[in-house]
């Protein structure tokens, strides 16, 4: 694993504590590289420095009194006395994994089954490098004159969880009274001083211990272990343990997880597998964290010339690196209530997806108070700068339409069918859709997205959250999302394509009927052809205008068990001869009148606003 601070480059990368143990997403505090004079490790919570290893003075770090040690190897990589990187390798027979913490604090996990009695309690798990489940005895401990002790020299005691601390005794006695104790797990002088004083008792487990000096150090643990685990009959002899290669047996008989933390070089690597939210990819999630300062100068101190869009999350800016690269920075709100989750939602879900029709996430900023995104750049900004725009609108001809069409189509069958992960977007709408200089579309946004098991078909929020005029009924009525509220949305998206009109605010002279009513009112009359916006006159083929409307209908209909799926909608939009079902009723397709808002039956709140904010009814959100 590599720590990076390249300010050349603009490139950053540390580690970042889970937000708790069962949550993968990113938490609190982070491990890094800090340049400032001299180089140095840092645990930092958000500005605040919970830790540092001391200054860099050209052969180790100086809060430690020797670097490197026999297990640790790191590669330092400098320019112009700028500690650029660390790459950390080793080489041992013992089990190594290294965290930070949820509390903030740097442990290592040192598993040495050779020596000392222990075998993994589920072999299984350790095989695929996930120790979690600790390590049990293979030897119980006696407890009737069977036990001993290992000296373990040069060594940070462990923490004082369940201890017991007397002056006045004398190391022997320490020893004696050790033994005597069945909950005793270890023992030691209390104090260094004068040859060693007093004597500290530990009670059950042994957690954060780190060597800390050579073999001759005076700072020692006498650890308890079966004597049939020790190499002689009397417990401890000293001579002999002077001969015996020093190593660190730390016992845990409550959890039976062996833990020892920031051995020597304090350089550490998150290795844990993600659970649950990519249950299917047990990689670590590897994105590249963009430097602040970068990011600052990238945008021109987010200048509000830079500005390509706003939405519920927050602003959008233009950047360019300085490799020359451009950018999209999507910056998290501060006054955004749920920014945060959001910002985590999307950095798990998308960095996992690779499709031509879905927006690349290219790293991420954390820094403070700060959380941004990085997109690669898209010159032709987003499909409603160009759908809902008169001038804007004669550059779509038909067949650009329809390739955007069937692109966006193919990005969501990816989602909900080809990918590791099945994805149901719940916010996909014109705005979310952008263009490249080639008008390829592109699917973007994924901050309210969800993640599906590959068998499971529906789920239910008790917070519904997305865009009115976008939301399938069965959604924004009960909480119940699918792969049909998807494709709710995508026959929303197909219409306003075709027609240049948007579903919410739609005006007629003739009824107060949605554009959705409005293309269901033309269906039935056989005119559906009208629902097409003029400017496409010239350029299209009504088989393809009226399959796509067709189709579009389909897509919205008010029960979700009618809506085709996906793997049909492709075939449905490509095929010339298909013979299409005969589309049925639309939900919510009736546009509001007055102070309320008729959708079949159900009457809506007046104090709904604009698409493009966010307000809270009871448990609904909408944008």
């Amino acid at each position: 694993m590599v720590l990076v601070d390249d300010d050349d480059h603009g490139v950053e990368k540390y580690l970042t504590s889970w937000t708790s143990p069962d949550d993968p997403s990113p938490g609190d505090f982070v491990y890094k590289i800090q340049n400032r004079g001299l180089a140095d490790m840092v645990v930092l919570e958000g500005a605040r420095k919970r830790y540092r290893l001391g200054q860099w003075n050209g052969m180790h770090f100086s809060g430690y009194q020797r670097y490197p040690n026999p297990i640790f190897k790191p590669f330092f990589v400098f320019k112009q006395d700028r500690l650029i990187s660390i790459e950390e390798a080793y080489e041992t027979s013992l089990f190594v994994r290294s965290t930070l913490h949820t509390s903030g604090s740097v442990q290592r996990h040192t598993l040495n089954l050779r020596k000392g009695g222990f075998a993994p309690k589920l072999q299984k798990d350790w095989d695929l490098q996930d120790w979690s489940g600790g390590c049990k005895r293979i030897k119980p401990l006696n407890y009737n004159g069977g036990d001993g002790f290992r000296q373990v020299r040069g060594v940070k005691y462990p923490d004082l969880l369940r201890f017991r601390l007397n002056t006045s005794m004398s190391l022997d006695e320490c020893k004696v009274e050790c033994l005597k104790n069945s909950s005793c797990t270890a023992y030691a002088n209390s104090f260094i001083t004068n040859g060693g004083t007093g004597c500290l008792m530990w009670f059950g487990d042994l957690i954060d211990i780190k060597q800390h000096s050579g073999a001759d150090s005076k700072q020692n643990v006498y650890v308890r272990v079966p004597v049939s685990e020790l190499d002689f009959n009397t417990g401890l002899e000293e001579e002999n343990e002077k001969k015996r290669p020093m190593e660190i047996v730390l016992i845990s008989i409550a959890s039976g997880v062996l833990i020892s933390a920031f051995i020597n070089g304090g350089v550490l690597y998150l290795a844990r597998l993600k659970r649950q939210a990519v249950k299917e990819n047990n990689e670590d999630l590897e994105l590249p964290v963009i430097k602040m300062a970068t990011i600052v100068q990238a945008t021109n101190n987010f200048s509000m010339e830079n500005v390509i869009g706003v939405g519920g999350f927050g602003p959008v800016y233009k950047g360019n690196m300085p490799s020359g690269e451009e950018i999209a920075v999507k910056r998290l709100s501060r006054c955004s209530r749920q920014g945060i989750q959001e910002f985590r939602n999307e950095v798990m879900m998308i960095a996992k997806l690779q499709h031509r029709n879905l927006v690349r996430l290219l790293g991420c900023g954390i820094e403070e108070e700060e959380r941004m995104l990085i997109y690669e750049y898209l010159q032709n900004k987003s499909l409603d700068y160009f759908v809902f725009d008169h001038s804007r609108r004669t550059l779509l001809t038909w067949p650009k339409c329809y390739d955007i069409i069937m692109g966006i189509a193919r990005g969501l069958l990816y989602l909900h069918h080809d990918s590791r992960l099945k994805i149901i977007h719940r916010d996909l709408k014109t705005s979310n859709i952008l263009l490249d200089g080639n008008l390829t579309p592109k699917i973007s946004d994924f901050g309210l997205a969800r993640i599906f098991q590959q068998d499971q078909s529906l789920a239910i929020s008790k917070r519904v959250v997305g865009t009115y005029g976008y939301m399938a009924p069965e959604y924004l009525m009960d909480g119940k999302y699918s792969e049909k509220s998807n494709i709710f949305s995508l026959g929303v998206v197909l219409l306003e394509i075709i027609s240049g009109k948007r579903n919410r605010g739609y005006e007629h002279s003739d009824h107060y009927h949605n554009l959705l009513g409005h293309a269901w009112l033309l269906w039935q009359e056989n005119r559906i052809v009208e629902l097409m916006d003029e400017c496409l006159n010239d350029t299209f083929k009504e088989c393809e205008v009226k399959r796509c409307m067709q189709v579009g209908l389909l897509c919205v209909q008010k029960f979700a068990e009618d809506r085709p799926t996906m793997s049909s909608v492709i075939p449905m939009l490509s095929s010339d001869g298909a013979n299409l079902p005969q589309p049925k009723e639309p939900g919510f397709f009736m546009e509001r009148r007055s102070n309320l808002v008729p959708v079949g039956n159900i009457a809506s709140p007046s104090c709904i606003k604009s698409e493009k904010e966010t307000i809270t009814i009871t448990d609904l959100e909408a944008r």
